[in-house]
Formats: C-alpha cells, sequence, structure tokens
C-alpha cells in the first residue's frame, strides 16, 4: 500500500511557516534515506523526488538566506539558486525581498569567483568566514560578495548568526552539508530539523546528515509527519 497524496505548494508553505519571523533561529533541511544515507553516488540529489523538492522550494521561499557549507557547494553546484515566479510574489506580498540570500560557509576560502555559486547567483552572496582565512582569497570573493569575518582562527557560527540578524537575515535555512550541520549543533544554534525521508534503501558507505558533532542526546519535538506518496516529510523543532 502506498502513502498519502501528493502534497501541494499551498499546503506546504503553512506547514513549514515561521510565525515568529523576527526571532533568529536555524532551520536545517535535509533529504536521507530509510537505512540513514545523506547521498547516492555522492550526492544527495538521487534520494529526493518531486515532493521533496517542493518542501525544498517552500522552505526557501519561507527563508531569509539560505545557508550552506563550502563543501556542498562543490558537491552540488548551488549556481543561481532561486524561488520561483509565484513564490517570489508570495514572499513580496509577505514583505519579503523577492528572493532569499544565499551563503556559504568557508574556513579555507577555497573557493573560485567564478563558481556558478557567484557568477548565477540572483542575489550578492555572502561568504562567512574567519579573520585568519587567506587575506588574497579573501580579497578575491569581496569582488563578487559580501564577507563576513565571523571569529579568528575558527568560524564562529553565533557571531555568523548575529550578523546575518543585522543585515535583517534572521530565518536561515541550512542544507548542509553533513559538517556543517555538526557544528552547528555542537554551537546549539540548530532550532529545526526538517527531514525528508526517502523510500529508498541504499547501503554502501555514505554518511548520515549529522557529521563531527560530539555525542550526546539533544531532544526534539514532532511538528509535522506529512505523507508525501511513498516518502515522509518529518520537521522536528527543539523540545
Amino acid at each position: 500500500m502506498t502513502g498519502g497524496a501528493a502534497v501541494d505548494r499551498e499546503h506546504l508553505l503553512a506547514a513549514y511557516a515561521l510565525p515568529e519571523r523576527q526571532r533568529a533561529s536555524v532551520r536545517m533541511n535535509f533529504v536521507a534515506s530509510i537505512d540513514g544515507a545523506v547521498t547516492v553516488d555522492g550526492r544527495s540529489g538521487g534520494l529526493g523526488d518531486a515532493s521533496d523538492r517542493l518542501a525544498m522550494q517552500a522552505m526557501r521561499a519561507l527563508a531569509d538566506v539560505v545557508l550552506v557549507g563550502a563543501g556542498t557547494v562543490r558537491a552540488e553546484g548551488y549556481g543561481g539558486l532561486s524561488v520561483d515566479g509565484a513564490d517570489a510574489a508570495w514572499r513580496r506580498s509577505h514583505d519579503l525581498a523577492e528572493q532569499p540570500r544565499i551563503a556559504v560557509v568557508s574556513s579555507r576560502l577555497d573557493l573560485d569567483p567564478r563558481h556558478p555559486f557567484f557568477e548565477r547567483a540572483v542575489t550578492r552572496p555572502l561568504v562567512v568566514t574567519h579573520a585568519a582565512a587567506p587575506e588574497p582569497r579573501r580579497a578575491a570573493l569581496a569582488d563578487v560578495a559580501d564577507v563576513l569575518v565571523c571569529g579568528d582562527g575558527e568560524v564562529d557560527l553565533a557571531e555568523a548568526q548575529r550578523q546575518l540578524g543585522a543585515l535583517g537575515l534572521a530565518q536561515v535555512l541550512c542544507e548542509g552539508g553533513p559538517h556543517l550541520f555538526g557544528a552547528l549543533l555542537d554551537a546549539d544554534l540548530v532550532d529545526e530539523v526538517c527531514l525528508s525521508l526517502s523510500p529508498l534503501l541504499v547501503g554502501g558507505t555514505a554518511g548520515r546528515i549529522v557529521q563531527g558533532a560530539r555525542e550526546a542526546a539533544r531532544s526534539m519535538r514532532l511538528v509535522h509527519a506529512i505523507p508525501a506518496g511513498d516518502l515522509l516529510l518529518l520537521r522536528y523543532a527543539r523540545g
């Protein structure tokens, strides 16, 4: 027997709504297989389906900024990230910028300014780094992005959240990767985890959605579980 019916955009915008927009929050969004794999052949795209992509678009429409790690940019691309016309109109009608900003976290700044992440961006990207990052790379990236210096010898993610908030970007949607998720978790900055549970068994050596975080039991409460065909859209918030 198959799962629930197909979901639609309006349903998902309501299901993932953020009622307290002025309160800074970090929402994680991942897709994983039944057996916990976060990638197939090194990428997450093979795990999702149309419902997962629709949920991702709804969360992007609701976000002020989409935050990703440098490794995720290299693996997944992220060139020209944007919401479509209907979502852009929805954002305007709710007094939001037409498009969310896009930000990348990088300690080494080993990012090519000619990468599609920068060249195809529909809003000026942000780069989150620290004071000890190589100055020539920082200067090169400053030509194509706004560079936020957060911390001295390593990226201070709490400071990054403060600086993003000062720019009016209080609602952060983080789409990975697993090491950035782990760092946010260790910094106690994760407010929500939204997981698309893919109806696949993958096996292999693919990692989990969190890497590098110290082991600890962190309580979360279930906000919703929406069947979408055979995929399940889960939303958890701090307990």
